[in-house]
């Protein structure tokens, strides 16, 4: 079956359903989403939006805390074009219809500002701790009532459709410039693979953090458009760096729960278990540091202490504020038996956001002709090393608007025929699977060998150990892919895996300390020879 379309849009997170309203008023849009439209990396979002609003505030210092967070890796041009038109973004939600928090101060109404580790001013616009889900509702609302797009829920998609690897395909070998032509998707419900014509492809699937045995991230993250972008051919970059939130929920039915950065920033404190403070003995700045210092505190006390979990500890706050200020927090810690307002709730890191990602320009390109990357899937220069907090969402609005209006140029330009008569996915020789504990336990092996070589902290032998038993998986797994038909469940496996190995070279390559990637075979940072991304591109295939 073969759907033709202008715009092929893989992923619905906020940057996937922002491009996908900018482009639908110029040419028919298909939305393709592994769950629902609203299961997203985006929906967990809790913190909110890095903006300059505040009259104390500016873009000079959000683009310096960005840098210093991104400890060198940053690209200043992307830092600056972010920042500047994040504002205009925000106010676009806002004439969409998100509610966000504003504050009525003598007839003047302004939005209510957060201040979030890493950050010298208040410039967090949120709405209330659930942000990202109501921009993700207000988008999604817009995005199912518009008559260019259709959604197509529970669909995954396999691979990307590129000319070269049509001509392979063929018999051909070619040195032509490479398009992509579309995707192969798979229905979930009904089993069949589908072939996506389009002019314009998006890659937007989000994060990488299932890849990890703990991770705050929903089940749907697991690094499907990296992994698709480097098998197609794009070059990716700075994979090492994954940030591991400082502070998740530690209960073992707690699956997922981030306990937000905001907190920190209205004055929660970590503690030992005795009690005890200890961020000023890491940081000047204390709980206020960047995420990767906080998550390698954490760490450093865990492994001096032996104890399960630090703790979080706003309760000296009054109980009034810390309901209103985090009313899904307080509710959400409830039913796990804790009362954020009484006492300390108990803490852990866990994989939070992928720094590295698809390459692209200014405008989301990939360098790939018509193969777009934005939000987490995309490596754009914004994050370096270290993403600042509630850097992301900014990233995401900001690079959608960019990305559609650079789509959209493209949409006019004349069309070749290879985006039509795309060949049908060919599964013959394939015969359905009747070993399946063949991908729960890879799946769990990686995951658990992730967390333990290819954490917070690294050494060389560790991530040895993760090279050889990653190539060892890669085989199983291609041999029986190509063996059985494919389910959602093998191709995410898949995935990860892919995503495993890039992440495990990258780290290998980088024989430094910086940011998020810290190897205590090499505890330093050397500007000299490091300060660089660490880039990847599959070989090309004839």
């Amino acid at each position: 079956m073969e759907i033709e379309t202008d715009f092929l849009v893989i992923g619905s997170g906020v940057a996937g359903l922002s491009f996908a309203l900018k482009v639908a008023d110029f040419g028919s849009v298909a939305l393709v989403t592994k769950r629902g439209l609203q299961d997203s990396n985006t929906s967990q979002a809790q913190g909110g939006i890095a903006s300059v609003f505040d009259q104390g505030d500016s873009f000079e210092l959000h683009i310096k805390d960005t840098l210093e967070a991104g400890d060198g890796l940053c690209n200043p041009d992307v830092v600056a074009y972010v920042i500047q038109n994040a504002p205009r973004c925000i106010r676009e939600l806002i004439d969409l219809g998100a509610r966000f928090n504003f504050n009525d101060t003598a007839g003047d109404r302004q939005l209510d500002l957060g201040r979030e580790g890493g950050h010298s001013r208040k410039r967090i616009v949120h709405a209330q701790d659930m942000t990202g889900r109501e921009v993700e509702t207000v988008l999604a609302d817009h995005v199912r009532r518009h008559p260019a797009i259709e959604v197509y829920e529970d669909h995954i998609a396999v691979d990307l459709i590129t000319y070269s690897t049509r001509m392979r395909r063929g018999g051909v070998t070619t040195t032509h410039e490479d398009y992509c032509c579309g995707a192969y998707v798979l229905d979930r419900r009904s089993g069949q693979v589908k072939t996506f014509a389009a002019k314009i492809t998006l890659l937007a699937t989000g994060g990488t953090g299932k890849v990890y045995l703990y991770t705050s991230n929903p089940d749907v993250a697991t690094g499907d458009g990296i992994a698709m972008g480097y098998r197609a051919g794009a070059t990716v970059a700075n994979l090492e760096f994954v940030q591991f939130h400082p502070t998740c929920l530690y209960h073992p039915a707690a699956k997922n729960f981030l306990i937000s950065e905001a907190v920190r920033g209205e004055g929660a404190r970590l503690i030992d278990r005795h009690g005890h403070r200890f961020m000023d003995r890491y940081d000047p700045r204390g709980e206020l540091a960047c995420r990767d210092v906080v998550a390698r505190a954490i760490d450093t006390e865990l492994k001096k202490s032996g104890a399960d979990s630090v703790f979080l500890d706003i309760s000296h706050k009054p109980a009034a504020f810390v309901k209103q200020r985090f009313p899904n927090l307080h509710r959400k810690c409830l039913q796990f038996g804790y009362d954020m307002t009484r006492q300390p709730i108990p803490v852990v890191p866990a994989a939070h956001y992928m720094c590295g990602g698809v390459v692209t320009d200014l405008f989301g390109r990939t360098d790939i002709h018509r193969l777009y990357a934005v939000g987490e899937t995309a490596c754009t220069g914004l994050h370096g090393a270290n993403r600042l907090a509630s850097n992301s969402l900014s990233e995401a609005l900001v690079y959608a608007h960019g990305a559609a209006e650079q789509a959209r140029q493209d949409l006019r330009k004349p069309q070749a025929d290879f985006f039509k008569n795309l060949p049908s996915w060919d599964e013959s020789g394939t015969t359905d699977s009747d070993e399946v504990i063949t991908v729960s336990q890879n799946w769990d092996e990686i995951r658990r060998f992730m967390w333990n070589y290819v954490g917070i902290v690294r050494s060389d032998k560790r991530l040895s150990r993760a090279q050889r038993r990653i190539e060892i998986i890669q085989q199983e797994i291609h041999e029986y892919y190509w063996d059985f038909k494919i389910s959602a469940d093998l191709i995410e496996l898949r995935n990860i895996a892919l995503v495993a190995e890039l992440i495990i070279r990258c780290a290998m390559h980088r024989k430094e300390s910086r940011g998020l990637h810290y190897t205590i075979g090499h505890p330093q940072r050397d500007d000299r020879r490091w300060r660089r991304d660490t880039v990847l591109r599959r070989p090309l295939v004839v």
